[in-house]
């Protein structure tokens, strides 16, 4: 009973919990790639930064597609009736 309590902190159930993990995801990126432009100076530093960048955008349509595949099945599941 506890464990499927701690379980549920760790599930995204609406969109604006998906837009916090994004948020938080971009803002690490982010940091993540201002450091890559410290280490490796010129065109290597800005193309992994866009790398960093990029791949939030990525991850975030994914975040997405999925929440909203996963409360379609839900509402299907709810329209069947039960046998």
């Amino acid at each position: 009973m506890m464990w499927n309590k701690i379980r549920r902190l760790f599930v995204i159930k609406t969109r604006f919990e998906a837009c916090l993990i994004i948020y938080a995801l971009g803002v690490g990126a982010m940091a993540r790639g201002m450091a890559y432009l410290d280490h490796y100076p010129g065109i290597g530093g800005k193309l992994l930064l866009v790398a960093c960048s990029g791949s939030v955008f990525l991850a975030g349509a994914k975040i997405f597609d999925c929440l909203r595949y996963e409360q379609a099945a839900k509402a299907a599941a709810a329209s069947q009736p039960a046998t």
